[in-house]
């Protein structure tokens, strides 16, 4: 009986410390998901040739200058990609895949329906899911940010006072997720 009721024990203790485990885990899949899909949409674009097809249809879609909204697109989703994978200025990356899928929607997959298959906007809406819960949310424990952040907060309980400069820096870190 005592050797049950220490397994039981145990297994409280496992099931009460797992959630901080799976709380700092639970948005990494969303942010490696929706960045590592961005950053190679964006690549695309940034390919010379994958530059000129999609210059040619942007021109179609009546987006001029087509190349350098094609570049500044590609640009914008590299970058946005890169900074949901390592969790730092999480946040205008995620409000840069909601502006990119906005328009994307509007102006292409709109007009089809929402099924995938039939060109529709099935999949930017999940990236558009996505994208708002880390706008949300923020990045999480396991992320650049919280590193950053950590060390920023214990900087400033050194000094056991906030000067105006570390408020704006702490405040900078909090909108930037």
């Amino acid at each position: 009986m005592a050797l049950q009721q220490g397994e039981q024990g145990m297994n409280a203790v496992m099931l009460t410390e797992q959630p901080d485990i799976l709380k700092a885990a639970a948005l990494l899949p969303p942010r490696l998901s929706l960045g590592s899909t961005m950053v190679v949409h964006g690549l695309a674009k940034l390919r010379k040739e994958g530059t000129e097809q999609h210059a040619g249809f942007f021109e179609q879609l009546g987006l001029t200058p087509a190349r350098p909204l094609v570049l500044a697109t590609g640009v914008t989703e590299v970058l946005a990609g890169v900074s949901a994978i390592l969790g730092f200025a999480t946040r205008p990356a995620a409000l840069a895949v909601l502006v990119t899928q906005a328009f994307a929607i509007a102006k292409v997959h709109g007009s089809k329906g929402f099924d995938n298959t039939k060109g529709g906007y099935e999949f930017n809406v999940a990236l558009c899911a996505i994208a708002l819960g880390l706008l949300l949310r923020g990045p999480g424990q396991l992320s650049v940010h919280s590193a950053v952040e950590g060390r920023v907060k214990r900087k400033e309980l050194r000094r056991l006072r906030l000067l105006p400069r570390q408020r704006r820096r702490s405040w900078l870190l909090d909108l930037l997720g």
